[in-house]
């Protein structure tokens, strides 16, 4: 209970003394969201929001420093996206935070891999073709 009152989470209506900004009643949704999960410790819940809270920080920040957020002085999602590209510590964040492309674009690439699947599927044909014939000449 300790880390509710300190965080806030429990009535006190004020948000200026809070530890953490994220609401611990949704991290408590998200954690139970998971199977392994039966009850939540008040600490863990505390210190969950407070890690998400500084892991953000530390993206943002990074985000800022290592893209075009400084000459704009500002952080824009390509900034966050290329982070997770390019970084090693945040690579595992690509597939949440993917760069942006026009959906004509896109199109376009689907019709390639598209053409591509076709082209592989009449290799495999061709050369299954090829391996009959040889084991009917045998």
């Amino acid at each position: 209970m300790a880390a509710a009152r300190l965080s806030g989470g429990c009535g006190g209506g004020g948000g200026e003394n809070r530890l953490v900004s994220l609401p611990l009643s949704r991290i408590r949704v998200i954690m139970k969201s998971s199977p392994e999960v039966s009850s939540i410790n008040q600490d863990a819940l505390f210190l969950t929001a407070k890690a998400t809270e500084l892991f953000v920080q530390y993206l943002a920040t990074y985000s800022y420093k290592h893209g075009r957020g400084k000459e704009k002085r500002a952080l824009s999602y390509s900034d966050l996206s290329h982070t997770a590209e390019e970084s090693e510590t945040f690579q595992f964040l690509a597939d949440i935070l993917p760069k942006k492309i026009l959906a004509s674009k896109y199109l376009k690439m689907l019709e390639r891999e598209k053409r591509d699947g076709e082209m592989e599927e009449d290799d495999d044909d061709d050369q299954e073709e090829e391996s009959e014939e040889e084991d009917a000449e045998s």
